[in-house]
């Protein structure tokens, strides 16, 4: 058993809270873009209101503890460890209660370079409790418009946690997965799931355009997600997100372990 104690001290030595690899500036030009509803930043969401960057910039502080002053422009963002624990007590009650229900949950990830452990533990775990871990439409291709110009992606899934893959790679199955914060490979996957006939799900798990996709279209979603991701915090604030975990999504694979103990544990789902 993690408590909650050794998991703060590792949060911050990890740096996956407190000063975090996310640049200030990197948060602040995030914090424009979606107050322009620029559709990189945006995840997949459609705010109920207009954002203005002051205005996110305040959720932001109150939700990451990253600081409100405007005139901080340049450093290092900071998130709050305690604000992260809260958050991840609130993460794992929404497991508990799925795993209670049996509820089908879709898990996917737009980090599966660094997130994907994380994600299977949590889907181990929920298959043992009695959950359908959902995998539709493996294989279909998602054509994703990148900095590069408009990729074609195709739909994988490595122990029960949904990812894309970039055209050529040949290792289906395994990692690694291409970074995406596009919101197009949950609508097809729920495309796939209705074509099909099968449960929607009653939790989606995830990050980026996982979890903003899936609460846009009125399914509960729950993820993590860093300072410089502002639309899962704004879906939290206007009620289609159920949690937002603040959190670094940058470091190393490993140091994201402890949180699948904790959390799990918090879920009574410990094996």
């Amino acid at each position: 058993m993690l408590s909650t104690g050794a998991l703060r001290a590792h949060l911050l030595a990890a740096r996956l809270a407190g000063p975090v690899a996310t640049s200030r500036e990197d948060s602040l030009r995030s914090y424009r873009l979606f107050a322009a509803r620029d559709p990189r930043v945006m995840l997949g969401l459609d705010p109920e209101r207009a954002w203005d960057e002051r205005e996110l910039l305040g959720l932001m502080a109150d939700r990451c503890g990253v600081s409100s002053d405007p005139g901080q422009v340049t450093g290092t963002d900071v998130i709050d460890p305690e604000r992260t624990l809260s958050a991840l007590d609130a993460f794992a009650e929404r497991l508990r209660v799925a795993a209670a229900h049996g509820a089908p949950v879709l898990l996917g990830t737009g980090h599966p370079d660094r997130l994907l452990g994380f994600y299977a533990g949590l889907a181990d775990a929920l298959s043992a409790a009695g959950c359908l871990v959902l995998t539709p439409a493996q294989g279909r291709c998602i054509d994703i418009t990148t900095r590069f110009g408009v990729r074609t992606c195709n739909l994988d899934y490595v122990r029960g946690v949904a990812l894309v893959r970039e055209p050529g790679v040949r290792c289906a199955g395994r990692e690694p997965g291409a970074h995406t914060h596009s919101p197009l490979p949950v609508r097809v996957a729920l495309e796939g799931l209705a074509e099909s006939g099968g449960p929607l799900p009653g939790l989606v798990v995830g990050d980026h355009g996982w979890v903003c996709g899936a609460g846009q279209l009125g399914i509960e979603a729950i993820g993590l997600a860093a300072t410089d991701d502002p639309a899962l915090f704004v879906g939290e604030a206007e009620g289609r997100v159920s949690v937002a975990v603040p959190l670094d999504d940058t470091a190393r694979p490993s140091y994201y372990l402890p949180l699948t103990r904790y959390v799990l544990n918090r879920a009574c789902l410990s094996q």
